[in-house]
């Protein structure tokens, strides 16, 4: 029996790690309403902590999953913060600061995110304020009675030591000490065998110049680790993230509750078909479901027919994409080719459509890039969409996409380096997607090889060796966007390459912990913002994770949270059907609006069954994707493929 005596408020105030394992009811109801009598714009994660004696007076807060604000911190202006992040005792942040995840601020220090001008026209104390602002990367360390000034900007993976004046951007990885801070080294060149005694300390004070040893304050910390050093206490990586949270009030302030509350889900939305499918993923009838979607198809995809070729929805222009959807709709739900034109005239149209020197689709009316491969636009889609549809017709590419095969290995990895990493990862896992899939096409023409051997191992050597371990993914996140470039870059990227050739991506749990992270992003998955593109680009990446981590010893991580997030987006994603016209693609600039239209039904029709397949009931719905969202790696062509399953 555990004879511990019952900790007081203050004790919490000072080691906010041990509330989660040893607060009693009261405290933590009292702990609830000093979250919710914080002014501003707040919003506080799961399993957080904000000490009674913090003076917390922000205009903005963001506090991520797993966070802790400790005794006599004092905050104002604008904090952004991901998970597990800890402010410890007396710490000051002011002004506007973002975090990312996995950031220990030692107690003392500093981060001051304004300033002064200071004219020689009048007094200082007369002076406007300014400010750029304070940028934290992931996974950083700083220790205690550090000062970092506004404007800078700090690297993934860094280490400050004790007492240094940041006054400049350190790039990630830099251990920097001193004042004016430099960097002295770089912390992967410390050997994985040194152990620094001082990443003991409870509140992550004091880290030594030389840094700490590898993973002892990373992602793979584990173990006492991450709780000694401020963090949530658990032996595991999953109680580190949260274990079963469930989405209930016991696990945001502590609790172990398993399974979730689907009534606080969305409910039913009026003018939908939300009453025949069933309130919450727990009551939904996915059969009901599929028999509906197939018994509306053929009304769904009249109504995008112009009597000449296929619009995404009424009133707006034809498209390449949306002739490529109609098939994908049809082979889904009706195991045929749409009715509009016979399986051999698709075929014709489709295949004309490609230019036989480079390969390429271009979209209706608009010519191709003079300069092989394109950077973006349609053409690059049109890989995808135009190639899957033939697949599902039965038929292929008439010809090679030469504007691949022609780029030598050099060339490729030149064009993978300067590809937007840093500020529009998307872009940089579509044009991955798009290459790769070219490739793919390339290899079913037995005549036509890569113009120099190994350019697709090529691109999986530097995709293996430049995955952050930290996040599993490629590309940095942004204070502004915080990981929707990331999350959705890293789906288009491994769609393409690592999903469609049956290969085991990086660092699969951390790409669990990395979108589920992301998922609870209120910018995109609050009420009403949720759209096919970023649902997709979540599920994806958790459905091909948790496959991978199903053959090895990592089983069933996080099983529970992806499980409540699936169920919540199930039950949110059915009522969205409108009868007759399928789903619209939900709200942002990103994709065709919230109409209904193709682009959102075949979108929408793959997430589902993403989402069903989570929960493990698939099967319900009575189809299975077999063309881009395909679950299973691309293999030789698809036969018979409209004919009933």
């Amino acid at each position: 029996m555990d004879h511990r005596p019952e900790q007081s408020v203050r004790h919490f105030d000072h080691c906010p790690w041990l509330f989660a394992d040893e607060a009693n009811g009261d405290q933590r109801l009292a702990q609830r309403r000093r979250q919710e009598a914080i002014g501003g714009d707040s919003e506080i994660g799961e399993r957080c902590y904000v000490a009674e004696s913090a003076a917390v007076f922000p205009e903005r807060l963001r506090l991520g999953d797993g966070s802790y604000i400790a005794a006599h911190a004092y905050v104002t202006d604008e904090l952004t913060t991901g998970t597990d992040c800890t402010l410890n005792p007396f710490t000051t942040v002011r002004g506007a600061v973002a975090l990312g995840s996995g950031v220990r601020i030692g107690a003392h220090s500093s981060l001051l995110g304004f300033n002064h001008s200071m004219a020689p026209d009048r007094p200082v104390f007369r002076q406007p304020l300014t400010s750029r602002g304070i940028k934290v990367g992931d996974d950083v360390w700083i220790g205690s009675h550090v000062v970092v000034v506004d404007g800078v900007t700090i690297g993934d993976h860094c280490v400050i030591g004790a007492g240094a004046v940041v006054t400049r951007d350190l790039p990630a990885w830099s251990v920097a000490a001193g004042n004016p801070a430099r960097r002295i080294r770089d912390r992967r060149d410390i050997g994985a065998d040194r152990r620094d005694d001082g990443a003991d300390r409870h509140d992550n004070g004091a880290p030594r110049a030389a840094g700490p040893a590898p993973g002892r304050l990373g992602a793979d910390a584990g173990g006492t680790e991450s709780s000694r050093s401020g963090g949530p206490t658990g032996g595991t990586e999953s109680s580190r993230f949260g274990g079963n949270t469930g989405g209930t009030e016991s696990s945001r302030f502590g609790g172990n509750a398993g399974g979730t509350d689907l009534s606080r889900s969305r409910g039913n939305t009026g003018g939908t078909e939300s009453s025949r499918f069933g309130g919450n993923a727990g009551g939904t009838d996915l059969s009901r479901f599929g028999d509906t979607a197939r018994a509306q198809a053929v009304e769904m995809l009249d109504r995008c027919w112009d009597g000449d070729r296929y619009a995404d929805r009424p009133g707006t222009a034809p498209t390449v994409r949306a002739h490529c959807d109609a098939v994908e709709i049809a082979d889904l739900l009706l195991g045929a080719a749409p009715g509009q034109l016979t399986a051999d005239e698709h075929v014709r149209r489709l295949a004309a459509l490609q230019d036989q020197g480079t390969g390429l689709v271009p979209e209706f009316g608009e010519g191709l890039p003079e300069d092989g491969f394109p950077r973006e636009g349609a053409a690059l889609y049109h890989i995808l969409c135009v190639g899957y549809a033939l697949d599902l017709l039965g038929s292929s590419f008439p010809h090679p996409v030469s504007a691949a095969r022609d780029m030598a290995v050099g060339q490729l990895i030149s064009r993978l380096d300067a590809l937007p990493w840093r500020d529009g990862a998307w872009g940089a896992g579509a044009w991955i997607d798009a290459w790769a899939t070219a490739a793919h096409w390339n290899a079913r023409h037995a005549e036509v090889g890569s113009a120099e051997p190994g350019a697709p191992e090529a691109l999986f050597g530097w995709l293996l060796t430049r995955a952050d371990p930290w996040t599993g993914m490629w590309g940095v996140r942004s204070a502004e966007a915080g990981r929707l470039q990331v999350v959705n870059g890293y789906y288009r990227l491994t769609r393409g390459s690592f999903a469609q050739f049956g290969l085991p991506v990086p660092h699969p749990e951390r790409v669990v912990d990395t979108v589920l992270d992301h998922s609870r992003d209120t910018r995109y998955f609050g009420a009403g913002q949720e759209n096919a593109c970023n649902v997709l680009d979540v599920a994806h990446p958790l459905w091909l994770s948790t496959r991978q981590l199903g053959t090895g010893g990592a089983a069933g991580y996080r099983t529970a949270d992806i499980r409540a997030w699936a169920e919540r987006q199930l039950a949110a994603a059915l009522p969205r059907w409108r009868a007759g016209r399928g789903f619209g693609f939900g709200p942002g600039a990103s994709g065709p609006g919230p109409e209904p239209g193709l682009q959102g039904t075949e979108m929408w029709l793959a997430i589902i069954w993403l989402l069903a397949d989570l929960l493990g009931r698939s099967d319900e719905l009575g189809y299975r994707p077999r063309g881009i969202h395909r679950p299973e790696p691309a293999g030789p062509r698809t036969e018979n493929s409209h004919h009933g399953r």
